[in-house]
């Protein structure tokens, strides 16, 4: 889910300047890790093969993380978190930073975005079709989520941070909950019916995930719900950064205990090289984006969000080429993430 995703987005971005780099050695060990890119068990040529048919990474220095939140069936299950059939995504998105290492852009894809989906290394009955992005997630797991978004994206993955639900609450809880501003006061469709009013709302750990989590009132639907997702991370982000925990051992450490609880690693991710890398990345340094894509459709009776090609790929090929920045300058209404597409029906 996005709460967690948005923890540890923060734990990559703004905790780097907090603690030192033998710390984050001590912990690194402590991080659940999964074969993210399906190369256990492949013999060196399978490997060669399989490293061939990726996107190459043109710009040395830049880096490519791909944030997925899960909605498992086992979410306090390690050995399976990742794994073919444990779920779907509920939040996709690529992290760009870029070669200096002092602007991040974050891209939702929409869960619905309707692309190609690879063949299943897993089950060769599923994939090789169009169909939900989310769907990689349930048929092959983290690789196929990858190899899914490298063909549709043509940019090269270099590590990947799945959130499950466990840690959640505790994440947010860590750091006192967080302010988030509500442009439509809704109620929210499953018990507790947790009512958000409009204005100012102070959320814990608990409210910040039924929040992120609904889109069914919404006449936009999944995209008030990632516009609710990016904000949340926004506030998160400078929550950590802009309080005491950096400066608080305690609080520190017990935030980054929370947020390394819930997430789970490629085998090569390193939490103490990450962060020296990204330490002088702060919230205003970070823009958030949405892949450019048609809107909603129906195929064969299913809700889809229709991608567009024509748009999407000037802005993965500026990610490619690290040129992110100028991309916006000539796209600036891409960055707008205020506006609403309706409030719920009263």
């Amino acid at each position: 889910m996005a709460i967690a995703v948005a923890a540890s987005l923060a734990l990559l971005l703004g905790l780097a300047a907090g603690g030192t780099f033998l710390y984050y050695r001590s912990i690194d060990s402590g991080i659940k890790r999964t074969d993210a890119f399906g190369t256990n068990g492949q013999t060196g040529l399978q490997q060669a093969h399989q490293e061939a048919a990726r996107p190459p990474a043109e710009v040395v220095g830049a880096l490519n993380f791909l944030l997925l939140g899960s909605d498992s069936r086992a979410p306090d299950d390690p050995d399976h978190r990742g794994s073919a059939g444990s779920g779907r995504t509920d939040a996709i998105m690529l992290l760009h930073v870029d070669a200096g290492h002092r602007k991040a852009y974050l891209i939702s894809l929409p869960r619905d975005l309707y692309v190609h989906i690879p063949a299943s290394p897993t089950d060769p009955r599923l994939g090789n079709k169009n169909a939900k992005i989310n769907a990689a997630f349930a048929w092959g797991g983290v690789p196929l989520t990858v190899r899914t978004v490298e063909a549709y994206t043509s940019v090269r993955v270099d590590h990947v941070v799945l959130v499950d639900f466990a840690g959640f609450q505790q994440v947010t809880d860590a750091l006192g909950g967080v302010d988030l501003t509500n442009d439509c006061a809704f109620t929210s469709i499953a018990e507790p019916y947790r009512h958000f009013p409009q204005g100012v709302n102070h959320l814990n750990g608990a409210a910040a995930l039924d929040y992120v989590r609904q889109r069914q009132q919404f006449p936009d639907s999944d995209f008030t719900r990632m516009r609710h997702q990016r904000e949340f991370l926004n506030a998160l982000l400078s929550k950590a950064i802009g309080t005491d925990t950096l400066r608080n051992p305690f609080k520190l450490n017990a935030f980054l205990k929370s947020v390394t609880k819930a997430i789970t690693v490629d085998q090569d991710f390193s939490l103490a090289d990450t962060a020296f890398a990204l330490r002088d990345i702060g919230s205003a340094d970070l823009t958030m984006l949405v892949s450019p894509n048609r809107g909603g459709a129906t195929v064969n009776k299913e809700s889809v969000v229709m991608p567009d090609p024509a748009r999407a790929k000037p802005l993965y090929d500026a990610v490619v080429k690290d040129t992110v920045g100028d991309w916006i300058a000539q796209n600036p209404q891409a960055t707008t993430a205020t506006t609403t597409g309706g409030c719920p029906a009263r």
